[in-house]
This record gives structure tokens, C-alpha cells and sequence, in this order.
């Protein structure tokens, strides 16, 4: 069952607050959906907008403006939290790059966390399923984009599961996971040492192992802090060329890591995620059903 939080009129449109009990999880987990003035008339497509370290539902709901861009485009927005909040794991609060708002969104196989922080298969299985069977929209015209961790998260997701999720992109993501401190650090404590698994949840890795996606919009500040130890970008570009990817990597002097960056470029992401969805929005009857997801 779905707990409706808090709603409010926004842009001609919905912006609700909501919670469930997950079962991948084994904790209660709240997400955020936007329905713009479309979704009144029947289904539209919706977008799965994943949100960066120490981040909740409520960060890029309250902070990125995508709402008045998501209300003339006709697009749902679905923000989940980063991560299980209250699984009562000892360490799980100690860090701000670990544990409680950094899940990575990976399916964890290393013991305590194992249990609870299974992020990848919340977000593209269990989610998707509640967010189809409570609010109108297309489950098959479905995109995915993120900040950061969640950038890291949208990329693989899409690369994992190309048919899935139509339209990918990301702001500043963290692109080779497996060789930056953020991301051996995540990987080693939820995944343990075998490198193996790691590269599962990489996106190079990935790409050069041969998956493939639909065309990737990927946004990064210049004066982004982060930039040269943790984010890579250069190993995404060079990844995608070789593989024939298609990708389209903007670099912005002057601009850093947050929300203002964000917001300058949303409409941008938006837009192309609408041109992306806009043939499968129309091409399938309604169906919301679990036999549509991943």
C-alpha cells in the first residue's frame, strides 16, 4: 500500500510525497512523483530521476526545477531516495560516502549490507511496479537520468537494460566507478574484492564489456571539485568512441557540482528525454502491468 504523504498543486500539475514498504529493502521507503497537467488526461511517460550522495526524494524534487519543464512537456518525474534509511546496520550512519543516502544503486552481496541495500533492484523492478500500478503513466515509454552517484546509477541501469528504459542521461556522473575512491570504496564494502562484480555496476566497464544503450546526454562543470578524482568523464568519452556508442558530452567552464548547474541545463535533459519518448508514448496501448517491466 501507498502512503500519500503530501501533495500540492505545482506548475498545473501534481507534485506528491510518498511511502511504501519495499520488500527488496526490508524498510519503509519514501519517493516523490510530479504529474503534470497531461497526466489528467490518460497516461504519459515518465522519467526516473536518481539523486547523488547524502541526497533524499526530496533533493532534486525541491532544488532542480524540472517541474515547469516536465508540465509543458507532458513528462511524469519519479525521484526516489539514495538509499534504506533506519535498517539498524552498526556503521551505517558513520559515513556521508557510505551507507545511509550512498546505496550506489547496486544490489549488495557482502553481509550486513545484503540485506537491505538492494538500490538496483528497487529502482528498476520493485518501484517501477508501485509507481505503475498507483499513478498514470507509460511503464513502456521510460527514461532514466541522475547527479552524481545517480548519474552513475541512470547509466548503468540503461546500459543493463537498454530495452527498459528508452532514454538515458546524467548530470556530472560518476563514470568509471570502480576506479575512483567514492566508488572502491562503495564497491568494496557492499560488493567485497572480487573485481568481477564490480564491473557490473560500472558504466565503462560496462560499455567496453558491450552494452549498449540509446544516444547518452551527459552534462559536467569545468570548475566541478570532483572533477579529476572522482567523475572520469574522459574514460566515458573514450569508452563510447571506441565502442560507437553514441554520446553527447557537454563541458561547461565556470560551472561546479550543484544544483545551480543542474538547473541551467534541466530543460535540456528533459527535452531530450521527451524526443527520445515521444514515438513509444504513442506506439502501445496502456498497460500497467508487472509483465511490462524489467
Amino acid at each position: 500500500m501507498v502512503e500519500t504523504l503530501s501533495e500540492h498543486r505545482c506548475h498545473g500539475g501534481v507534485q506528491g510525497f510518498y511511502r511504501h514498504e519495499s520488500r527488496e529493502t526490508g524498510t519503509p521507503m519514501q519517493f516523490a512523483v510530479y504529474l503534470p497537467p497531461a497526466a489528467e488526461r490518460g497516461s504519459v511517460p515518465v522519467l526516473y530521476y536518481l539523486a547523488g550522495l547524502t541526497c533524499t526524494e526530496e533533493t532534486a524534487t525541491v532544488k532542480a526545477g524540472a517541474q515547469a519543464h516536465a508540465s509543458r512537456l507532458g513528462l511524469a518525474l519519479v525521484m526516489p531516495d539514495t538509499s534504506p534509511r533506519g535498517a539498524s546496520i552498526e556503521g551505517e550512519d558513520d559515513d556521508w560516502d557510505f551507507g545511509t543516502g550512498a546505496g550506489f544503486y547496486l544490489d549488495a552481496t557482502r553481509a550486513p549490507w545484503s540485506a537491505h541495500y538492494r538500490m538496483y533492484a528497487y529502482v528498476t523492478g520493485e518501484l517501477r511496479v508501485v509507481v505503475a500500478s498507483r499513478f498514470p503513466v507509460r511503464d513502456d515509454a521510460t527514461g532514466v537520468f541522475g547527479h552524481s552517484m545517480g548519474g552513475h546509477g541512470a547509466l548503468t541501469i540503461a546500459l543493463k537494460n537498454p530495452g527498459a528504459y528508452r532514454t538515458v542521461s546524467a548530470f556530472a556522473p560518476i563514470c568509471a566507478p570502480a576506479e575512483c575512491p567514492w566508488g572502491e570504496k562503495a564497491f568494496r564494502g557492499y560488493l567485497g574484492e572480487d573485481r568481477a562484480g564490480w564491473a557490473e555496476y560500472d558504466a565503462v566497464a560496462l560499455i567496453r564489456s558491450g552494452a549498449r544503450t540509446s544516444p547518452i546526454l551527459v552534462d559536467q562543470g569545468e570548475a566541478d571539485p570532483f572533477l579529476d578524482e572522482q567523475l572520469h568523464p574522459h574514460l566515458l568519452e573514450e569508452a563510447c568512441a571506441r565502442a560507437d556508442q553514441p554520446l553527447e558530452l557537454r563541458r561547461h567552464p565556470g560551472c561546479d557540482h550543484g544544483y545551480y548547474f543542474i538547473q541551467t541545463f534541466m530543460a535540456d535533459h528533459l527535452e531530450h528525454h521527451a524526443r527520445g519518448l515521444a514515438g513509444w508514448s504513442r506506439r502501445r496501448p496502456d498497460r500497467r502491468s508487472e509483465d511490462t517491466l524489467p
